[in-house]
């Protein structure tokens, strides 16, 4: 269905004549009958009865006007979002990201951003996923790099996601630890071990004691830290043993060992921003520049 019948079609619907839709349209009452009736062929269906000199609208016609409203305001809003894209990208973006993406995703893209738009003004946040999106929800944030994976806190569909990447879980290890250096780990063997975790109720917190006691234990908890370089001094000083993402351990840095899962665990990395939120060219640029097509060509 041409876009443009549909509207003379609501025209009609509203100014009640072909004469009025005429004027509003600028053309003359018969090219506006003329299409109309294009549009009846276009769907199949009869449109509009004559009585007397006069038309008026189906039952057909009127769904079909009454819905073509909707249907030109959601193109109208996709037009006005395109034309937002191609403004020159200025102003603030605030832009949360847990921990270890601040480093290794929203850092680099900020680099690159701010060296090629002199009026771009990134605001980085320190978000964990539990943070980041309520304060996406209430307007604290224009964007956000979270998980999909945190069960507590499930993206709704009044968000836009963009996947990003996936990050495997590994059990960090104190360097001179046995079981360093060997093929991948089975957490039920490490039940004795003392344990860092994160911040309670926090993504990783909740996932790290899930896992134990999936692996049948109940972890003894020595140290808790919402910071993971804490964990690691932790963890390098031969105090505890920790789950972290992959992203979060500084390999070179700290002098840790690493081992994967027996039970592999990744999680999903994505972008979100809201749904329906006014669109802005600086937002959208942000967005792409964190994706990793984006981050390999820089």
């Amino acid at each position: 269905m041409n876009p443009w019948r549909l509207r003379l079609l609501s025209q009609l619907d509203t100014l009640g004549t072909v004469r009025a839709v005429a004027e509003a349209a600028h053309l003359s009452p018969s090219s506006v009958s003329q299409q109309l009736a294009v549009l009846e062929s276009e769907t199949g269906t009869q449109l509009l009865e004559r009585t007397g000199r006069r038309v008026r609208l189906t039952s057909a016609g009127l769904i079909l006007a009454r819905r073509a409203r909707a249907i030109l305001d959601h193109m109208d809003t996709v037009e006005a979002e395109l034309r937002g894209l191609d403004e020159e990208p200025s102003g603030l973006v605030r832009l949360g990201a847990f921990q270890s993406a601040v480093h290794t995703m929203a850092v680099p893209a900020m680099t690159r951003l701010t060296r090629e738009y002199p009026q771009l003004d990134i605001q980085l946040l320190e978000l964990e996923p539990h943070e980041s999106v309520p304060a996406l929800r209430v307007g604290d944030a224009d964007l956000v790099i979270t998980t999909t994976d945190f069960g507590e806190l499930p993206l709704g569909p009044d968000l836009d996601l963009l996947p990003l990447s996936t990050d495997p879980i590994l059990l960090v290890l104190p360097p001179e630890h046995p079981a360093a250096g060997r093929g991948p780990a089975n957490l039920a063997a490490f039940a004795d071990e003392p344990w860092a975790f994160d911040i309670p109720q926090s993504y990783m917190a909740n996932l790290a004691l899930r896992l134990c006691r999936q692996a049948r234990f109940e972890p003894r908890v020595v140290g808790r830290f919402s910071n993971y370089m804490l964990t690691l001094e932790l963890v390098e000083a031969g105090h505890a043993v920790a789950l972290l993402p992959e992203l979060a351990v500084d390999a070179g840095r700290y002098r840790v060992a690493t081992r994967e899962l027996a039970d592999p665990v990744t999680r999903t990395i994505t972008a979100a921003i809201r749904r329906g939120a006014p669109p802005r060219a600086a937002v959208h640029l942000v967005l792409d520049a964190l994706r990793p097509s984006a981050a390999g060509d820089a």
